[in-house]
Order: structure tokens, then sequence, then C-alpha cells
């Protein structure tokens, strides 16, 4: 009997714990009884009662397993440390909150069977924030543009992964990881699945600034080195410009000394725009080394502080 394992990411989620697990069981038993299966939460340090409700569900249901981590590592490594611990035959990801419709999970394994190693869930329209929806689109035809590796597009990590694949994570030993660059990166047999995405049930989204502005640099850092190449083109496109500018003011001084006074204004507008690029592509250079720093220490991607229901 082939084995499915079904990996959930969770931080404060205890308004949603145990409706999703119910509905994954009820999917499980119901629709694909042919398959044992494994439930697989893994907890980024949530604050509220989250792990007390993991707890009693584990407790119930010996294939609901649970991984606890010390402190919270982030939207990326926690993840993919999961999905590195699973042990069935296909992996399916989907986040805690509904937005990832759990009855897409036959028709992924539907298709898994029909040959394809990586089946992914593709957001058509959302019911989000029309305005955040927009600026997530804008970001991946960025990125999908400026990148090396063809990047998918409204590609959340929702989705079904073959065994091979998940393999192919735990040999990566990547400190960084980014499971969307490394899906488009690997090219494994993909299917994907359009759906639209639902509102979350209940509970907040962890989503801000900040986390959405850390997705956005690591896959530019990582995949990409449009940025680098912008900061060297326009440096030396500004240098010629300004050597330019200043001959020609030089000139003009010279054959009309005294009827041309230009005072201090060109001069703090140029330093101050030059200063400007200067920094911003300075803060750039520092992602990349940022990037560079995090590999070179190769931490762990998460410390475990328990697990549950997981056999010796």
């Amino acid at each position: 009997m082939k084995k499915i394992s079904i990996m959930i990411p969770c931080y404060n989620e205890e308004e949603n714990i145990k409706p999703i697990t119910e509905a994954v069981v009820e999917m499980m038993v119901h629709e694909l009884p042919q398959y044992d299966y494994e439930l697989l939460f893994i907890d980024n340090c949530s604050q509220d009662r989250t792990r007390e409700y993991i707890r009693e569900l584990c407790s119930e249901n010996p294939k609901v397993k649970a991984i606890f981590n010390v402190t919270n590592f982030g939207q990326f490594n926690s993840p993919f440390y999961g999905m590195c611990q699973t042990s069935g035959d296909c992996t399916v990801v989907l986040c805690c909150d509904f937005q990832d419709p759990v009855e897409l999970i036959p028709r992924f394994v539907e298709e898994w069977e029909n040959g394809y190693r990586i089946v992914s869930g593709i957001k058509t329209s959302s019911k989000e924030n029309r305005l955040v929806y927009w600026i997530r689109s804008a970001y991946y035809k960025v990125i999908r543009n400026m990148s090396e590796v063809e990047m998918i597009e409204h590609f959340t990590g929702f989705g079904l992964y073959d065994a091979s694949f998940i393999k192919l994570l735990r040999e990566l030993k990547d400190p960084l990881p980014f499971l969307r660059g490394i899906v488009a990166e690997y090219g494994f047999k993909r299917k994907d699945i359009e759906y639209e995405q639902p509102r979350r049930r209940a509970g907040k989204t962890k989503n801000n600034f900040y986390t959405l502005y850390d997705a956005a640099m690591l896959s530019i850092t990582s995949y990409t080195k449009v940025g680098l190449r912008i900061a060297t083109f326009l440096g030396f496109v500004s240098s010629i410009i300004c050597f330019v500018i200043a001959i020609v003011y030089l000139v003009l001084k010279l054959l009309h000394w005294n009827e041309m006074v230009m005072g201090m204004a060109p001069i703090a507008i140029g330093v101050f725009l030059i200063g400007s690029i200067q920094l911003f592509f300075i803060g750039l250079l520092g992602e990349y080394i940022l990037n560079i720093n995090k590999r070179v220490m190769n931490r762990p991607l998460v410390v475990e502080e328990e697990r549950i229901n997981f056999e010796e």
C-alpha cells in the first residue's frame, strides 16, 4: 500500500489546527482509502495553544505526527525541513489556514499516479486583497524576467512532491532553501493545477512587509544576477554622462567666463543623485553578501525541541 505524507507547517494557528486535521483525515479515509497516510505538523514555536491542540491530536491518532522547533526559524526553513522528515511515497504540502484547498489533494494524487513527479497548485485568482494580489503578480513577473531559471508564477509551494524529489531536497543541504526556485530549477516532470485561493478560515495572516521583503530578496539573491549587472552598467553609464557634462561645463565656462554663473545647484544635484544610486546598490550588494554569509556558516535549518509519534 502506497503512503501519502501530508505536511502542514504552522505558527499560531490554534483556531485552524483541529479543523484542518479533521478535513485531511476525512478526505484520506473517504476519498483515498486505498492509501496509507501520515499527517505531519511542524510548529515554528507558536505562542498560543497550537502545540497543546497538536498534542491532543497526536494522542488520538498515531498517524498524526509533530515536530516542535525550539524557536521560530522563518517561513522557508521550517516547511523545507518538515518536507525532509516525511516518509511517504509522496508528500503533500499545504497551509494550515485553508487557503490551500484540501479537496485538491485527490486531484494531485491522480496526476501523480499518471507519472508526474511534482503536481503544483497555481493560483489563478484570489479572494485576498486585490492590491496585494496585483503586487504579487507584478513581483512574479519581474522575478521571472530577471531569473536565469524559469520561475513559476503564483506558486506558493502548495502541491504534491514525489519521494524522489524529497530525496533530492535532503541531499541539497541548502541553509537558505527557496522551494519555489528549487522546483523550477531542477526540472522534474511537473503538472500545474489551477485554483482560486480562498480567504483564511480563521486567525491573522503571518505575512507582513518584512516577510514579503525577505522572500523577494531571497529569490533575487539566490536566482538572479540582474541586480549586480544593473549596478555595473548603470555605474558605467553614469560615469560617462558625468564625464561628458564635466567637459561641456568646462568648455562653456572657458568660453563665457563672466556670463556663466551656475552656482552650487548642479554640483549638489549630481552629488545627491550619484550618492543615492550608490546607496541603493550598496544595499543590494549587502543582500548578496548576507546570502553568501549564511550559506558559508551553514547553520542547521531548524533545531528540534520535541518529536511526537515518530518511530525511533
